[in-house]
């Protein structure tokens, strides 16, 4: 794909939604976090559900590590894995208190040791609560680089790098979110409903699907109030 067509992807997303915000609900870089570990096989409107009461009741790391797997896993148990969730978010609220005095460290290697934290977690973190302009690639971002052209790869790495490649500078803090949110939405896993996307023509996807069997809006929605009709 050239730069030319990359650009146009991205200033595109941008025009159609130029605050694009992470869907899980928090307060905190540590609310972030255990959100973050919570969605792993899991939608975020199921991990918001489950962690309303679980930040109720322990909103920061030492509050956190005070509650034992049991009492985490009443929160969570509506989440799949929520067995292995629960203990890995006692595990790393204990470590938080008794390495980084309960904070959430804003460095990708102590992050990445964290029980159940991997490096998809941590550019998530690093990008929502530090920052930092880093591609974190679930299985959305994978389908949309590799479908539309934009980076090609058969794993996560690879994907990722190539998004670090090509992405222009001033959209990549924004690129994480754009693309998930266009991989939820409209690039969709069993039927891409390309006739209502706002990168279409740039796409190099070969089967397009550019007709609806349903009525539809206005194209392009990756908007908020295409997600809430969605959801």
């Amino acid at each position: 794909m050239t730069a030319e067509r990359v650009e146009a992807i991205f200033a595109r997303l941008a025009q159609n939604d130029p605050a694009p915000q992470t869907e899980l609900v928090y307060t905190t870089p540590f609310t972030l976090l255990v959100a973050v570990v919570l969605s792993a096989q899991s939608t975020d409107v199921g991990v918001n559900k489950a962690t309303k009461g679980l930040f109720a009741a322990a909103p920061d790391a030492r509050s956190m590590a005070r509650l034992s797997e049991a009492e985490v896993g009443e929160h969570i148990r509506t989440l799949g894995l929520w067995r292995n969730k629960a203990k890995n978010v006692v595990a790393l609220a204990q470590e938080l208190v008794e390495r980084h005095g309960g904070e959430v460290p804003h460095d990708r290697a102590a992050l990445e040791a964290l029980p159940g934290v991997g490096r998809k977690t941590a550019n998530v973190v690093l990008n929502v609560a530090f920052g930092e302009p880093t591609i974190a690639v679930d299985t959305h971002i994978f389908r949309v680089a590799n479908r539309t052209g934009l980076a090609p790869g058969k794993t996560v790495e690879k994907v990722e790098q190539g998004l670090l490649e090509v992405v222009p500078e001033q959209y990549r803090m924004g690129a994480h979110h754009w693309l998930i949110l266009h991989g939820r939405y409209v690039c969709k896993a069993r039927r891409p409903e390309c006739w209502r996307c706002v990168i279409e023509p740039w796409c190099l996807y070969p089967d397009k699907q550019l007709y609806s069997k349903r009525p539809t809006g206005p194209a392009g929605v990756s908007s908020a109030e295409d997600r809430r009709r969605s959801a």
